[in-house]
């Protein structure tokens, strides 16, 4: 652990994948726009910064966790000299673990060159459970040398680390992992919609189909809170809309349909303006209520079922 690291971005992903840096021991320095934010890490051992541009001039790995593209591009380039370019040292790598244009991922990689430094895009699956418990499923697209460079660091947030291709195509495959997630998340809110209006007992229901090839970690993780009506967000509304629309861009470049994705995309919308933006992706079966008339009632564990 020679490479001094720091990590910028400490919202509902980054605060769990940086506490498991200082889990593994790295000397970690953090940044964080809402400076209160630093403050539990800095208690852990973590050394805040003042900005970005002095993170980098401390470290030689640098990973980014923020929402969007252009919170990507303040934190790299900044209308100041705040940003990462202007404090990076020749030779250290960033890591961006954000979800966002691939587009963008190249032109900042191409700006980070010109000053000796190294980018990977290397977005994540899993949740807020998955940061915080160390096993999400990291994409990561760049040079082969600087993939191994930063596999020791992965190794600490992921349990699945998959070099894809070159710079940009970790985030195309993780628009596919969007593209799967917001079409499961839609099939499981149609099946349960469909299973409380035909009176079955939603749990059992559950545990009828979930070992079988309908299962799936969406349905794991999110169908037991839907039927308790827990909307805390693994992902909210809001970032996952985010990413529908990057994929529907994407989509339009390179002429493919998107029917379900552009379907969901609608669906959260109409969320959105309702100001449930803040709730958890799955969250959307509330559309399809709406239009339905249906409301999930899951009976008590152990309970009769109820209809629709």
């Amino acid at each position: 652990m020679t490479e001094t690291v720091g990590f910028i971005g400490l919202g509902i992903m980054g605060r769990g994948m940086a506490r498991n840096l200082l889990k593994a021991g790295y000397d970690l320095r953090v940044w964080n726009r809402t400076a209160s934010r630093m403050d539990p890490l800095a208690a852990e051992g973590a050394r805040p910064t003042r900005d970005p541009a002095d993170l980098a001039a401390q470290c030689d790995l640098i990973l980014i966790c923020v929402s969007d593209t252009p919170d990507v591009e303040a934190v790299i380039a900044g209308d100041d000299p705040r940003g990462v370019l202007h404090g990076v040292r020749p030779g250290a790598l960033v890591i961006d673990m954000s979800t966002i244009s691939p587009h963008a991922t190249r032109a900042f990689g191409a700006r980070l060159a010109e000053k000796g430094a190294y980018l990977l895009d290397a977005p994540v699956s899993g949740g807020s459970e998955g940061a915080a418990h160390g096993t999400l499923s990291i994409m990561v697209g760049g040079a082969a040398e600087q993939v191994e460079r930063a596999r020791p660091v992965l190794q600490a947030l992921g349990k699945t680390i998959t070099h894809v291709g070159g710079l940009g195509d970790g985030q195309m495959v993780k628009l596919v992992n969007q593209i799967l997630v917001v079409g499961h998340a839609l099939a499981m809110s149609e099946a349960l919609l469909f299973a409380q209006a035909g009176g079955l007992d939603l749990r059992k229901t559950l545990d009828a189909v979930l070992p079988g090839a309908a299962g799936s970690w969406m349905l794991a993780n999110r169908g037991p809170q839907i039927l308790d009506r827990d909307w805390r967000p693994g992902f909210t509304i809001d970032l996952q809309q985010k990413d529908v629309r990057l994929v529907l861009g994407a989509a339009d470049q390179l002429g493919v349909p998107m029917l379900a994705t552009g379907l969901v995309f609608q669906l959260y919308r109409t969320l959105q303006a309702a100001g449930l933006g803040a709730e958890g992706n799955h969250a959307l079966i509330k559309a399809l209520e709406r239009l339905a008339g249906i409301e999930i009632q899951a009976a008590v564990a152990g309970g009769p079922g109820q209809g629709g």
